[in-house]
């Protein structure tokens, strides 16, 4: 499935997102708030047109950008206490309305607050609170809206092909939603994800309209840089939008493991799939927060975060393609215990050149600072006269690299649940964005995806786990295959 579909929010889990300790008056306001939010968006069609678009990302900033200018303007004339508590609304009210802007447009503007949403620290507590516990995920868009968009799929309406087709979608994220139906004949569970009508020509729109408002980074020596990665990602988005590439990923990864692993990816129903729709087995687990309310044993935690290792190592060396996008929505923790995989949309492949270069890098993987410097000089597309005459990006750039090197340079368990680790990684990543360093290979920036996304689902697991001998284990079979 496609970008970490979660269960559908309702206006329940809105009122249950919200942070304990809010005035009530506060509380029954935002309460309202999401509930017209949710209900609004599970009937409004996607915007299209660029500058349509355009719009609506540039009327949240200013309204975002005017909310924290009033508190800023107030701030001077109340008490600390009541400054702060003025803050925390300002951030509901900030975290409110991004996600009926992203929830509006879906597509990729979805895909980045998602994102931000999952890296601990980055945002205030308070916007997480509402945003963060709901992925930044819509709501389903009525049937009534795809039906059209299905039948001219599949040939004929799902209920004819399928049986006990769901009308309601039960998860939905930032390019379809998905339904439970049965197989005819066999009665089989499966899921079939349904992409929003004219999602898939909103990405261009959406890529060009941020490259306009990074413009202002134009006269930056790293801007013709800037533009091929953005060009980069424009292109993986265009493939994540077909679903028959992503039905090929994900046979290749389901072709990657065996019952052993106890991992399992769904398998694709080619005849039940097009571009725009995508049939799969049903798999029935629980994603991690669900998971976590369990209250799991530590040792089940540490099984499934190496299964969680294990299977991305495993599509990196055996399969040559990064599984890019490790989101807690993205992990099926299933019932007997093994580990259900999802989202193969968001999939890397590498060509021969990014292999070779990718094992440069690994080439001293074990090696000293300076040699790392030396093969980071062609990670970021620069001489390596560079390395001496811009020491601080190197330095910097050495340090977020031997942070993320770490745990599989570390003998036996290491803790991804430590506060120490995962913040230290998440302040040299800021570090690096602010000081604008993120000259790069475009490569580099799915490997940074998946690296970020692994630790982040570490530390939400608090396992422990041999990450060097699993690395050296996978590392060693796939260049030896």
């Amino acid at each position: 499935m496609i970008d970490a579909p979660t269960t559908c929010p309702t206006p329940a889990d809105a009122i249950a997102a919200l942070p304990a300790g809010l005035d009530e008056e506060i509380r029954s306001e935002t309460q309202q708030s999401l509930a017209r939010i949710l209900e609004e968006l599970t009937h409004r069609p996607i915007p299209v047109g660029r500058f349509n678009r355009f719009w609506a990302l540039g009327s949240l900033q200013a309204r975002l950008a005017l909310g924290y200018l009033a508190w800023w303007l107030r701030k001077g004339f109340i008490s600390a206490d009541a400054s702060e508590a003025a803050l925390n609304e300002q951030h509901l009210r900030a975290a409110l309305r991004m996600l009926a802007t992203m929830g509006y447009m879906r597509g990729v503007v979805m895909k980045i607050g998602q994102a931000l949403s999952q890296i601990p620290n980055l945002l205030p507590e308070q916007f997480l609170d509402v945003a963060g516990h709901l992925y930044f995920d819509a709501p389903p868009m009525h049937y009534s809206m795809l039906r059209e968009h299905v039948r001219n799929e599949l040939g004929a309406d799902p209920a004819e092909i399928f049986d006990d087709f769901e009308p309601r979608a039960f998860a939905a994220a930032s390019l379809g939603q998905v339904h439970r139906a049965r197989l005819k004949g066999s009665g089989h569970p499966v899921a079939v994800k349904i992409q929003y009508p004219n999602i898939a020509r909103t990405i261009q729109e959406d890529v060009r309209n941020l490259i306009a408002l990074m413009f202002p980074m134009r006269l930056s020596s790293d801007w013709e840089n800037l533009k091929v990665q953005m060009t980069d990602v424009a292109e993986m988005l265009d493939d994540e939008s077909d679903y028959l590439q992503e039905a090929a990923n994900q046979e290749h990864a389901r072709s990657l493991f065996t019952p052993d692993d106890s991992v399992v990816v769904p398998r694709v129903y080619e005849d039940l799939s097009t571009r725009r729709v995508l049939t799969m087995d049903y798999l029935d687990g629980l994603h991690l927060r669900a998971y976590l309310r369990t209250n799991p044993a530590q040792a089940a935690r540490n099984r499934h975060g190496a299964s969680i290792f294990k299977s991305s190592l495993r599509t990196w060396y055996a399969g040559r393609m990064t599984y890019a996008d490790p989101h807690p929505g993205n992990y099926l923790f299933l019932p007997d215990g093994r580990l259900g995989l999802l989202d193969f949309g968001c999939c890397r492949r590498f060509t021969n050149d990014e292999w070779e270069y990718l094992r440069r890098v690994e080439d001293v993987f074990d090696k000293d600072d300076e040699a790392l410097r030396l093969v980071l000089a062609e990670s970021t597309d620069l001489p390596v006269e560079r390395v001496e005459t811009e020491r601080d990006r190197f330095d910097l750039l050495v340090k977020y690299t031997n942070w993320i090197w770490e745990p599989m340079r570390t003998p036996g368990a290491f803790d991804f649940g430590a506060d120490s680790y995962l913040e230290r990684g998440m302040a040299l990543y800021g570090e690096v964005v602010r000081k604008r360093y993120t000259r790069s290979k475009p490569v580099n920036t799915w490997i940074s995806r998946c690296f970020i996304g692994l630790r982040v689902m570490a530390y939400g697991l608090r396992c422990c786990l041999d990450a060097r001998s699993l690395y050296l284990e996978e590392r060693r079979a796939g260049f030896e295959g």
